[in-house]
């Protein structure tokens, strides 16, 4: 054990990379696992599990994938909607290619079938960058969007283009299908995501992470330093679209329970989960988090909480009103705090950590 003198302390190497490093963080992360795993299953309805709980974390797992990429790596992309769309149909035929398989097991399965797709259109990233790089992702939304309605073998047999989700147990539990409670769902969820997000952790945060914020930074210097760009960038794409995958599978099977590909991963989802990286902050995970549960419950918020407070909002308001705000904050965020929530978080705790001596 190797130690080194900071002052009159001393701290180790493992200490200063450990993800956690301050007592209160950890303590905090405790607690909020308590709250997610006990106290919300208890206390929740299944009203608030499907519409608000469910959806947040689903939208959290896609907001992870697409930082990784964009706000770790430097590499904007708008296909996060068609990898989503890869891995709930990889999803869809290994459940009815394989049924006895645990159901937890192909959703995670999944992600790697939209990783493999995920590097085939990362290929172009060596060579082009910015605005070009963003019209290459978006040509990879377009053409897997086609390919789910157009391509017989992705579909059922009915050639709708539509995924239907059947009936999985565990231990005589429903997990998806009619019959699995929002209260079941919710947990499996909660559970992979929890496994996710304590991997997207240690890698950003690991070598493979340092790598991505080198490229994010400055490429050319990074090959200098030894970085190889083509493998530290697909892997950056292979990551990011694995957690977009393993996100529309639980979108799918988890929450919607069936649905069509051009509703549910289209465009506009890809513009969602961008403007969740962008108001929650790039490069935080804890950002991905709270931009996702922001642009998630706020159309909710909306809908059933204003009309609580005696204000009558139509519904076709409220959904435009939330477009409203959405752009309002995305330029208020860029302009005045580009590190989006995140980075209000870290003040707030910093405050907090302090109080009450200010300095």
């Amino acid at each position: 054990m190797f130690y080194r003198e900071a002052g009159q302390f001393k701290t180790t190497y493992a200490s200063d990379m450990a993800v956690l490093p301050i007592l209160q963080d950890r303590i905090g992360l405790a607690v909020i696992l308590l709250i997610g795993f006990v106290g919300i299953p208890l206390l929740g309805g299944n009203f608030f599990l499907q519409t608000v709980m469910i959806p947040f974390l689903v939208f959290s797992l896609a907001a992870i994938g697409l930082n990784i990429l964009t706000g770790y790596t430097g590499l904007l992309s708008l296909g996060s909607g068609a990898f989503m769309g890869v891995g709930a149909y990889a999803c869809y035929k290994l459940t009815t290619i394989y049924p006895g398989v645990n159901i937890v097991i192909w959703i995670v399965a999944s992600g790697f079938f939209a990783a493999a797709i995920g590097v085939v259109f990362g290929l172009p990233s060596l060579r082009i960058k910015g605005f070009y790089l963003i019209v290459a992702t978006l040509a990879a939304q377009f053409f897997l969007q086609w390919s789910f309605v157009r391509i017989p073998w992705l579909y059922n047999y009915n050639a709708s283009g539509a995924i239907e989700v059947p009936q999985r147990l565990f231990a005589g539990i429903p997990l998806t299908g009619a019959n699995a409670t929002p209260v079941t769902r919710y947990l499996v969820l909660l559970g992979i995501v929890t496994f996710l997000t304590w991997i997207a952790s240690n890698l950003v945060h690991g070598r493979i992470g340092r790598s991505w914020m080198a490229v994010r930074d400055m490429d050319i210097a990074a090959e200098l330093m030894g970085i190889r760009l083509l493998p530290a960038k697909l892997l950056a794409f292979a990551v990011s679209s694995f957690y977009c995958g393993v996100a529309g599978a639980c979108m799918m099977f988890l929450w919607y329970g069936g649905g069509e590909a051009n509703d549910a991963f289209n465009i506009n989802q890809s513009f969602t989960i961008l403007f969740m990286v962008i108001i929650g902050g790039l490069g935080s995970l804890i950002g991905s988090f709270l931009g996702a549960a922001f642009i998630s419950i706020l159309p909710t918020a909306l809908k059933f909480g204003v009309p609580a407070l005696g204000i009558a909002i139509p519904g076709t308001v409220a959904e435009h009103a939330t477009y409203i705000l959405l752009g309002a904050l995305i330029i208020f965020f860029l302009i005045v705090e580009p590190h989006g929530l995140a980075r209000l978080w870290q003040i707030g705790k910093q405050k907090l950590r302090m109080w009450p001596f200010p300095y």
